[in-house]
């Protein structure tokens, strides 16, 4: 779900990073002292993740885990995020610095996505039946970010159209399978550290 340098208009870019930057003053505000450990942690996982990746035209198809980031830090998805970006970028050429401001604001906006899908659904299902929303969240955070990715090519360019429809078609059975990951971490967690995911 990474966007590759040199592909966006500079528009798109603008509107990335300003997306970008409220986000990560939201993320940073309400990111707690005693939690920046396992902040640290989800980013890297976000970072580990995403390494393994299938290039799609001007994008890509990877493991995201951004449901899971969004049930597990809420806001401080975004900052964790933008950390996990930008090392990939600077380490690794994936993404890129320029483009780091839409990607941010991507998954930073799936993550959120994904989080207020759980919180929704939570009260909803029964006990011991947590990995509904769980699944719902994942499924949900890779459509959203697939949905944003979309749209920045779509308003870049409008030969990037095709590119765009087939990764959105792409990205459909992803989004099952972070669903399934998501509602197994979130099952394994309600049993050994619930305060994670409640």
């Amino acid at each position: 779900m990474h966007i590759s340098e040199g592909v966006l208009s500079p528009p798109v870019l603008a509107t990335g990073w300003a997306l970008a930057a409220a986000g990560l003053a939201a993320g940073l505000k309400k990111t707690q002292t005693e939690r920046l450990p396992e902040t640290a942690l989800v980013s890297a996982a976000l970072f580990l993740a995403s390494l393994v990746h299938v290039p799609l035209g001007p994008s890509s198809i990877h493991l995201t885990l951004l449901g899971l980031a969004g049930i597990l830090l809420g806001w401080s998805a975004v900052p964790a995020l933008f950390v996990a970006l930008l090392l990939q970028g600077i380490l690794f050429q994936f993404g890129g610095l320029l483009s780091l401001g839409v990607n941010t604001a991507v998954m930073g906006t799936a993550a959120l996505a994904g989080s207020g899908v759980y919180r929704l659904a939570l009260p909803l299902a029964r006990p011991g039946l947590r990995f509904l929303p769980a699944f719902a969240a994942g499924f949900t955070a890779v459509i959203a970010g697939t949905v944003l990715v979309c749209l920045a090519l779509f308003f870049s360019d409008n030969e990037l159209r095709a590119t765009a429809a087939l990764l959105f078609a792409a990205n459909l059975p992803l989004a099952a399978v972070e669903g399934v990951i998501s509602a197994f971490i979130v099952a394994f967690l309600s049993k050994t550290v619930p305060q994670y995911v409640s």
